[in-house]
């Protein structure tokens, strides 16, 4: 598989605040990668370093470029959804959409009308006059009309409804993943996101704790809904994490079979917000 992006030895400080620590990955081509963490653990620092918006320590390349010195370059082939829609308010809607026609070789003026067509937003409204998911939805529509080979999203649906969150994904799939397009995205809804996945950083405290194919995350991780009787025997089996629901001894485990578990209760793979949950408390 094509390698887009390749991160080595990775670290960041802000003063004393050391927010990346010596952190290597890599990202292919044609994939949606799910970067999630807590608020404050590095994810939008390290999206900011990949975009070149930032110095840092260690080597980056994007699309065969160092995004800190052929930025202008390298946003050719990039397009970035910010957790903070900042767009200037005293333009018309029609107004902001003949600029970043202007503006990016490979924004489509017919992709964006397509995305908006079933809005509310109105063509000749003030951007100052919409609503906060207006906004947002603006934002994403023009981003999402860039003929790019990269798509960063940082919580892209911060301000949208569920009906709209759910239409954004939808879009996603259908409209833009095709010819070998590559997303990164973080996001708190980890639930909504789960679905579209192909692969999961799990990102704490400036390291990353988990860098997996979702496929591999099936095999590797088990959550057991222990038998009252076995709380014990299972907890030998040294579970990563162990929690107690409406009753029920509740135990992650990395790296153990079904058969190592079996008769101890029920088992399962967890889902991604509590697997998360696990990690990030162990």
């Amino acid at each position: 598989m094509e390698q887009l992006i390749k991160v080595t030895n990775l670290s960041k400080k802000f003063g004393k605040n050391q927010v990346l620590n010596d952190i290597s990955f890599e990202i292919e081509k044609g994939k949606i990668y799910g970067l999630i963490g807590h608020n404050g653990a590095g994810k939008t620092t390290i999206l900011n370093t990949i975009l070149g918006l930032m110095d840092y320590e260690g080597e980056i390349q994007v699309l065969g470029r160092d995004p800190y010195q052929e930025r202008s370059e390298l946003m050719q082939d990039i397009a970035f959804i910010s957790d903070v829609a900042s767009l200037p308010r005293f333009l018309k809607v029609q107004q902001l959409i003949d600029l970043v026609a202007d503006i990016h070789p490979k924004f489509s003026v017919e992709k964006m009308n397509e995305y908006l067509q079933n809005s509310n937003i109105k063509f000749q409204a003030k951007v100052k006059s919409l609503s906060k998911g207006m906004l947002a939805l603006l934002h994403l529509a023009l981003v999402m009309s860039i003929d790019a080979k990269i798509l960063v999203l940082d919580e892209p649906t911060l301000g949208l409804d569920i009906i709209n969150r759910k239409n954004f994904f939808k879009n996603l799939i259908d409209d833009y993943m095709h010819d070998g397009r590559t997303i990164i995205i973080t996001t708190h809804q980890v639930d909504e996101i789960e679905f579209l996945l192909s692969n999961v950083m799990f990102v704490r405290a400036g390291q990353i704790i988990l860098n997996s194919e979702m496929e591999d995350i099936d095999n590797r991780y088990k959550q057991l809904i222990v038998n009252q009787d076995n709380v014990t025997q299972a907890a030998a089996l040294k579970p990563v994490y162990q929690d107690r629901q409406f009753g029920q001894t509740i135990m992650i485990f990395d790296g153990l079979n079904d058969k190592e578990l079996f008769g101890l209760g029920d088992v399962t793979t967890p889902n991604l917000s509590d697997l998360f949950v696990a990690l990030m408390q162990q």
